[in-house]
């Protein structure tokens, strides 16, 4: 009897899903649970995988397709699969992993090899920053770029090789939008239509964070094997501010304003896809160095396109930050049905007045987008001083003060 294989059920969030991309042809055996087809949505890549052993006798939805849940993907008629061929014995493989969680999640993301990384951790475990160093190597003996076709990449703003135009010719490219693009032309739209956004600013001196990582990023990638970003401390400081002022971490529902008694903070992810927010659960329930780690962690898998389509949804409070890029000041855009979204920005020293006295000090931009049809200007005015204060004395998040 065939076996159907069809789109495996969405979220709520998701309504379709586009066919990016089949791991066997029509005529070739499978094995269960391996993959079969890839899934994009306007979130991440579903890999669906074969429910038994057999041959695909049929792909019913080719390659650019868009599906529904429930939707018929291929036919497979159940086989059984040849014996395979014993093969020699190899040499015993060690039972745990020599790298540390963070180096680990990092290797598997990039596809590379273990056993082919220093490390220099402790009894020789291989940290983050092994594989920070190893990549550097590995770009400084490839060959030099000319040698090399340029490869499309938004983040470092290298453009695809086009064919050269014919003389008296202008050249377009059409391409069909991806499904996250789609939706994120949608969103921005739907933001524009439903809510009423003002964005307030103001600055903060990064002086006492920047020494505490300085002080304390040795020792926890020592015992971590990661150390301390910019973001971890703005999330601790946010969800602070948050408690003060809770309209910011409410939302509205037709004539009702919901104010959620929990923080689950969203932090915006580029991926060559697009944007994504993964939704980091519970932070006023976890320490600088559990943040830290989640971030992390959420950050490789979107940015692989693995992340599970959970981790995307929900979500009271999002901070993007478009410093990792350079920019100076910009205005976030909320992130509906969040109410309020913080900005953070490239750090620069500037020349400001403390105690009277002209210092150069490492100055950070804010932006504050909030829905004025909720928040007032006081309430998003005196949380953004609120998140400043606690970042120029961070001491003051863990002594609640």
């Amino acid at each position: 009897m065939v076996e159907v294989v069809s789109v495996p059920p969405f979220p709520e969030s998701v309504t379709e899903a586009q066919v990016a991309r089949w791991h066997r042809r029509e005529g070739e055996m499978v094995k269960p649970g391996e993959p079969l087809v890839d899934l994009e949505t306007d979130k991440v890549v579903l890999e669906v995988p074969a429910p038994k052993a057999g041959v695909l006798t049929k792909i019913l939805k080719p390659e650019g397709t868009a599906v529904t849940s429930g939707e018929p993907l291929a036919e497979i008629e159940p086989k059984e699969l040849p014996a395979e061929k014993e093969t020699p014995p190899t040499a015993p493989k060690p039972e745990e992993s020599q790298a540390t969680p963070s180096a680990r999640r990092m290797i598997e993301a990039l596809g590379l090899e273990e056993r082919t990384i220093p490390g220099s951790g402790p009894e020789g475990r291989i940290t983050k920053r092994d594989v920070e160093r190893f990549l550097e190597t590995r770009k400084e003996t490839a060959p030099p770029v000319e040698e090399r076709p340029a490869e499309p990449s938004p983040e470092l703003g290298i453009a695809p090789k086009l064919p050269e135009t014919p003389p008296g010719k202008r050249l377009e490219e059409r391409v069909p939008m991806s499904p996250i693009r789609k939706r994120i032309a949608e969103r921005l739209l739907e933001v524009q239509r439903q809510t009423a956004p003002l964005t307030t600013f103001n600055e903060a001196d990064m002086g006492q964070v920047l020494a505490l990582r300085k002080r304390y990023n040795p020792l926890i990638q020592e015992r971590f094997g990661f150390k301390l970003g910019i973001v971890s401390f703005f999330v601790k400081a946010a969800v602070e501010a948050l408690k003060r002022f809770p309209i910011l971490n409410a939302r509205i529902e037709g004539e009702e304003i919901v104010y959620c008694r929990y923080y689950d903070i969203g932090i915006a992810v580029a991926t060559e896809r697009g944007l994504v927010v993964p939704v980091l659960r519970d932070a006023d329930k976890r320490s600088l160095i559990e943040i830290e780690r989640e971030i992390d962690q959420l950050a490789l898998q979107a940015r692989s396109g693995k992340i599970p389509l959970e981790a995307l949804q929900g979500g009271t409070f999002t901070i993007t930050n478009g410093g990792v890029f350079g920019s100076l000041l910009s205005t976030p855009l909320l992130n509906p049905p969040q109410s309020a979204i913080l900005g953070l920005h490239a750090i620069q020293k500037r020349p400001v007045v403390v105690d009277d006295r002209i210092e150069i000090r490492p100055m950070m931009f804010l932006a504050l987008t909030y829905d004025h049809r909720l928040i007032d200007g006081r309430e998003a005015i005196l949380f953004l001083r609120t998140v400043k204060e606690l970042i120029e004395a961070p001491e003051r998040i863990w002594l609640g003060v």
